[in-house]
């Protein structure tokens, strides 16, 4: 996929610190020695230094002695993050003693270590659940300012004649079963943001339903129909339109059929789907049906960039979503 040629090359350019909290895993490890010679991050490993020191001799993992090793239970800055966690959530009830034993997790460390400026973004989930990685990024890094709710986007390499060249983005495909519509709408939003910061293209965002500009009448239709009017008055720069049958926004004949007046019927290369279900069942289907590439999740909607991987991710997975992450991060700081 050439896209992820230019992410890598963006990544590249102005290097981020990526944290990985895995970094025992044979994964991740080996993920970080490709990322690290490839120069898309200053990796950063969570783990006893020995450990990771012996695996990479074992592996011949040559560049991780580059990598920067954190023992998170030999922490020199665990005091000033313990801190911070108390500046937090000690309102919420949360006892030095139990922050003490929270900062040993390299989950809560990772995160602590981003609230704190000494990383820029997080890649997890090799070796754990995507609520055990987004359960402390939820407590401490917490959402955008004016931003309730995650969200979880795929870039999908699909035939050339859609989209943008072969190109599109799936959304919410991973995070938020049931989004009310001012949800969805903040999911349209930061989805088309992260079409122009990761992807490279404007986007044109399609909301997605099983009605056509009021062709069927239901409460699930509406739903979209006011989550349309909501993004674009979030963002008035994001050509966004609803609601939009998946055939209408994507085939320009039909689009042009059944929506006459849209910019984006026919045209879209992003898509936004009512309900996780939906949107879940409907990247897979297309990547496995029509054998299509399928990068991601990329979370959106975070107040730093972290992502989390599925535990059946390959090398390749981890190394390409540390680029993403570098990509966001450079966003972040900009």
């Amino acid at each position: 996929m050439k896209l992820l040629e230019t992410i890598k090359a963006k990544a590249q350019k102005n290097k981020m610190s990526i944290v990985l909290p895995e970094g025992t895993e044979e994964r991740t490890l080996r993920a970080a020695n490709i990322c690290i010679e490839e120069g898309l991050s200053n990796i950063i490993l969570i783990g006893p230094k020995e450990e990771i020191t012996t695996k990479a001799i074992e592996w011949n993992l040559t560049s991780i002695t580059k990598a920067t090793i954190v023992d998170p239970l030999n922490n020199p800055k665990k005091d000033e993050y313990v801190d911070l966690m108390l500046k937090i959530r000690e309102a919420k009830g949360l006892t030095r003693e139990k922050a003490e034993e929270l900062i040993k997790d390299p989950l809560f460390l990772s995160v602590l270590m981003i609230k704190n400026g000494d990383a820029d973004g997080e890649v997890a989930g090799a070796d754990n659940s995507t609520g055990d990685v987004l359960r402390p990024a939820f407590q401490y890094v917490k959402t955008k300012p004016g931003v309730s709710v995650v969200s979880g986007a795929f870039l999908m390499d699909v035939p050339s004649h859609f989209g943008e060249d072969g190109l599109m983005l799936f959304a919410d495909c991973a995070v938020h079963p049931n989004p009310t519509a001012a949800e969805l709408a903040e999911i349209a939003v930061e989805t088309g943001r992260t079409a122009r910061v990761i992807a490279g293209i404007e986007p044109r965002i399609a909301m997605l339903s099983f009605s056509t500009k009021g062709s069927a009448k239901h409460e699930m239709v509406d739903k979209v129909a006011q989550a349309t009017k909501i993004a674009q008055e979030l963002d008035p720069t994001l050509a966004i339109d609803g609601e939009l049958q998946a055939d209408a926004a994507i085939i320009p004949g039909i689009g042009s059929k059944k929506a006459p007046d849209s910019k984006i019927a026919g045209r879209a290369n992003v898509l936004v789907f009512p309900t996780l279900e939906v949107g879940n069942i409907a990247y897979k289907l297309v990547q496995r049906l029509a054998g299509c590439d399928a990068i991601g999740p990329i979370l959106q909607g975070m107040a730093a960039p972290i992502n989390d991987l599925s535990r059946g991710c390959s090398v390749s997975d981890i190394v390409n979503l540390v680029a993403i992450t570098a990509c966001q991060a450079q966003a972040y700081k900009n």
